[in-house]
């Protein structure tokens, strides 16, 4: 049987149960501004601690929806380890995504992955969907879920 193959059966076994809760990240007011510099998206609700403390009813600066799913990579870093012969791993985009609260600044965040659907896309390729919620501290409703696809790359 092929690594491939082999991690199929696995997965297929795994479906709709949870695979992974990362490490709590800190999303600061300095990762919001850096975030800001480097995507150009310097909106003063972001940016302006004050000026967001006074006119939102956030209380404060919210992190860029694309500063919070951009940390899903790293989530998965702590959730994942390579498959036996697996050589790679691609990001493969993805079906859904929806953002559900706002992250204040000085929030902590947490990946939670739940397999949904797996197949061999190739002879080299398995497809996973997993579901990724990330989570705020201390929050009932998430910052976002999205349904996030993923190629694993084996040996030819």
């Amino acid at each position: 049987m092929s690594a491939l193959q082999a991690a199929l059966e696995d997965a297929q076994t795994r479906i709709d149960t949870e695979v992974g809760v990362s490490n709590w990240i800190l999303v600061d007011q300095p990762m919001i501004d850096q975030f800001a510099t480097v995507t150009h998206d310097e909106q003063w609700i972001h940016i302006d601690p004050d000026r967001a403390a006074a006119e939102t009813p956030f209380g404060g600066t919210i992190a860029h929806g694309f500063l919070t799913l951009s940390l899903a990579s790293r989530f998965a870093y702590d959730c994942f380890a390579m498959l036996p012969g697996q050589t790679m791993g691609i990001n493969y985009g993805m079906n859904k995504l929806r953002f559900l609260k706002p992250v204040v600044a000085g929030s902590r965040l947490r990946g939670r992955f739940t397999l949904k659907r797996v197949s061999a896309k190739s002879a080299t390729q398995l497809l996973r969907e997993n579901r990724l919620t990330i989570e705020i501290e201390g929050e009932e409703t998430p910052a976002l879920i999205a349904d996030w696809l993923g190629l694993a790359v084996f040996e030819d």
